[in-house]
């Protein structure tokens, strides 16, 4: 029977000489040549994605600059919450209006509306969100 550290050998060698067999293959060769070639680029490449990776580990742990981020982030959304929050209300507030009032708008006073800014900037608003509609519809 042979033993286990005899079987092991003659496993190493059976491995040793499958790769010498694919060293000697041209085309493995051409590929080794091409990647020894390569070598100063890989390494360089895996410095800096070390050094990426460390700063990504840094950066995840550091509490303080996670605070100082999500402060920011919230600095810059408080003012648009309160802008969107003050639309909304404004918008139910014109609707309940609108529901209560039995004013009939007639031509005249469609050309008076005409002349408030706020009409105006908004009239100014839809023809360009139309003009950008029709420039993308034609790119598409």
């Amino acid at each position: 029977m042979v033993s286990n550290l005899e079987q092991q050998d003659a496993s190493a060698a059976l491995v040793k000489s499958d790769v010498l067999d694919q060293l000697l293959k041209p085309e493995v060769q051409e590929a080794l040549t091409q990647l020894v070639d390569q070598l100063p680029k890989l390494s360089e490449m895996m410095s800096l994605m070390t050094k990426t990776y460390e700063l990504a580990q840094k950066v995840a742990s550091d509490r303080i600059l996670i605070q100082d981020t999500v402060g920011g982030i919230q600095e810059v959304v408080k003012p648009l919450t309160e802008k969107v929050k003050g639309y909304a209300s404004a918008a139910i507030e014109a609707n309940d209006r609108a529901e209560q009032s039995e004013n009939v708008i007639g031509l005249f006073g469609m050309i008076k509306l005409m002349k408030d800014p706020e009409l105006q900037k908004m009239l100014r608003f839809g023809q360009a969100y139309l003009d950008i509609l029709g420039e993308r519809k034609k790119q598409g």
